[in-house]
């Protein structure tokens, strides 16, 4: 799958899309809704947050369209569009009270406490599940930074925050990623001599 954005429209489609043409509008969803949802799904996490903010992200965008002005990739102004959407639902009351509360009752949430995972073992590295042991804010910072290309100032924008909030938190997601993918190492035994 290429990276939302790489992925381009032919002019024609996007002004006939802009006109309101159902069938051109179904050719460009088709062609990026597959990176879209992918991108918001590492940002947000699985289940259905993400698919709510990819629904709001394509209405946001079919809405918008008529603005697009080609300065940029169309997959480059949705991809904005898309992180945007990502960083409001990131944080938002709702989703802090929906953590805290899932933490409090000891649900799901607390399993994606990187200290609550054994280590895989070597041939079972899966980055999807070390992804998510991050908080949500850390996962955001990790995709935006290593992932996106972002540069720590417009992560720190886009959080309103400073650049050293985007390093310490990338700074700490790597500390959780390396106990995740380090195999667990037994002390020597003490033998006497």
């Amino acid at each position: 799958m290429a990276k939302l954005v790489q992925i381009g429209v032919a002019a024609e489609l996007l002004a006939q899309a802009c006109r309101g043409d159902e069938h051109a509008e179904s050719e460009i969803y088709a062609a990026v809704a597959p990176a879209t949802f992918a991108l918001i799904r590492r940002l947000v996490g699985a289940g259905t947050q993400a698919e709510d903010v990819f629904q709001d992200t394509m209405m946001s965008f079919y809405e918008r369209l008529p603005t697009f002005r080609g300065e940029a990739p169309l997959g480059a102004w949705l991809r904005q569009i898309a992180i945007s959407k990502c960083l409001m639902y990131l944080r938002s009351p709702w989703q802090r009270a929906r953590v805290q509360l899932e933490a409090t009752e000891g649900t799901d949430f607390a399993e994606l406490d990187y200290r609550s995972h054994t280590a895989p073992a070597a041939e079972c590295f899966d980055v999807e599940h070390a992804l998510a042991s991050l908080p949500p804010t850390a996962r955001a910072v990790v995709w935006l930074f290593e992932v996106e290309g972002y540069s720590h100032d417009e992560i720190g924008r886009a959080f309103g925050r400073t650049a050293s909030f985007s390093k310490s938190q990338l700074a700490r997601a790597h500390h959780r990623l390396r106990a995740w993918f380090e195999p667990a190492v037994e002390p020597p035994a003490c033998t006497s001599i």
